[in-house]
């Protein structure tokens, strides 16, 4: 039973490394076209159909682009399609949400301060979100506001805002955050899965048919891709905040939130605006750098973490508490690793618990059990570079005290 549990933190690892690698795929394709895109000049000695040409340079050659609005008259003998990024970023961003959050559930997703709901109905919410959302939105964008690319966006922003604090009142801080990103991506993906790449699949088969595509299914394919642009920086910020509890675990969570889908837009803005030649608005950075520090302030503001001490130890918890070699832990975890896991951490230079997590009542050193089993049992990870001299016989206690815990329940 215990090494399952570190046979699924490896399989987390491996999913969380193949969501890395095609999110990477995904942003830079997605990325490149945008520029290019926006860089595209209109010159006399064009095709017959093409919009605009581009010159780049890389890799020690030249490449000679053409974009064509509709199709080109004739299908080239061979077309690749940027597709299967966008999707394997979903998947795989998908497989680690069932993994760290679903599998995970009372630890990761639930918080009963929160909201005192059991781990089926808290999935239920998440994958009911999930698809709500792209309806929503769908339904927005087929609306008269859809004819409106900025009046769109703006309505999407409120609803995105809308979200960020719907989710802080389900979810752990940390989970709504991750799922703010993945209510986000399913939008970006699903854009790529039922709009963009349908469209053009309607175009090449009217080309090879002989017939004129129809020019507004590249427009509508355009107008999804743009959005996709804009709300990729976001994404990014909520996959990568699970590291930062000043950004998720703090009473301003949904506000911080709402501001960093606004830096997106103005990081966007910039690069978008460059990419096209109409200049270099450097008023976005200032922007930008207001609101981080706005941001920085919210995160403090009303308290330093919204996670108090909590006396009472949740029942899925109370097995590590309630074990034989528990008063012993607590005593190696108050010598070895409260010095930093404390509200207010004693180690010179450390003025926040790392990651938010402290370790000082019986409650939170039962609820962080697995963490504490495998980052200072089975591996070495705790302290970091063992600057509080954890002992061998330390670590097996850890070890021992986690795997008894859990053998009790088989």
């Amino acid at each position: 039973m215990y090494e399952f549990a570190i046979a699924w933190e490896w399989l987390a690892f491996a999913v969380r490394w193949l969501h890395v690698v095609t999110a990477i795929a995904w942003i830079g394709s997605s990325f490149y076209f945008i520029a290019l895109d926006l860089g595209l000049v209109k010159r006399d000695h064009l095709p017959p159909g093409a919009y605009g040409e581009e010159w780049q340079v890389h890799g020690g050659g030249f490449y000679h682009i053409h974009k064509y609005l509709v199709a080109p008259a004739a299908m080239p003998e061979h077309l690749t399609w940027f597709k299967w990024e966008s999707y394997a970023t979903w998947l795989s961003g998908f497989a680690m949400l069932c993994i760290v959050y679903y599998g995970g559930a009372d630890l990761f997703l639930i918080d009963r301060h929160v909201l005192d709901i059991s781990a089926t109905t808290a999935i239920l919410i998440s994958l009911a979100s999930l698809g709500l959302g792209w309806v929503l939105y769908d339904l927005l964008c087929k609306s008269p506001i859809g004819k409106s690319t900025w009046g769109l966006m703006a309505l999407l922003y409120l609803v995105l805002v809308a979200m960020a604090w719907g989710y802080t009142q389900v979810f752990t801080g940390r989970a709504a955050f991750l799922h703010l990103g993945a209510f986000t991506a399913t939008i970006m993906s699903a854009n790529v899965f039922l709009i963009i790449i349908p469209n053009q699949k309607i175009v090449v088969a009217d080309l090879i048919a002989g017939r004129m595509p129809d020019p507004r299914l590249g427009a509508q394919a355009k107008q999804r891709s743009l959005h996709n642009n804009y709300l990729t920086l976001p994404v990014i910020f909520f996959m990568l905040s699970n590291h930062y509890p000043l950004a998720f675990a703090t009473a301003f969570n949904w506000i911080i939130a709402a501001l960093v889908f606004l830096m997106g837009v103005t990081i966007r803005h910039w690069f978008n605006t460059t990419h096209a030649r109409k200049g270099r608005p450097t008023w976005t950075w200032l922007v930008t750098t207001l609101l981080f520090i706005l941001i920085m302030w919210l995160s403090t503001a009303p308290k330093i973490l919204t996670g108090e001490e909590r006396a009472d130890t949740a029942p899925a918890f109370r097995r590590f508490a309630e074990n034989a070699h528990f008063p012993a832990i607590k005593e190696t975890i108050s010598t070895r690793c409260s010095m930093c896991h404390a509200a207010e951490p004693a180690y010179e230079g450390i003025v926040r618990a790392p990651n938010g997590v402290t370790l000082e009542s019986d409650a939170e050193i039962a609820a962080r059990a697995r963490e504490i089993y495998i980052q200072a049992g089975r591996s070495h990870a705790m302290p970091p570079g063992n600057i509080s001299d954890m002992t061998a016989e330390e670590r097996r206690l850890v070890t021992a005290w986690f795997e008894s815990a859990v053998g009790e329940t088989r």
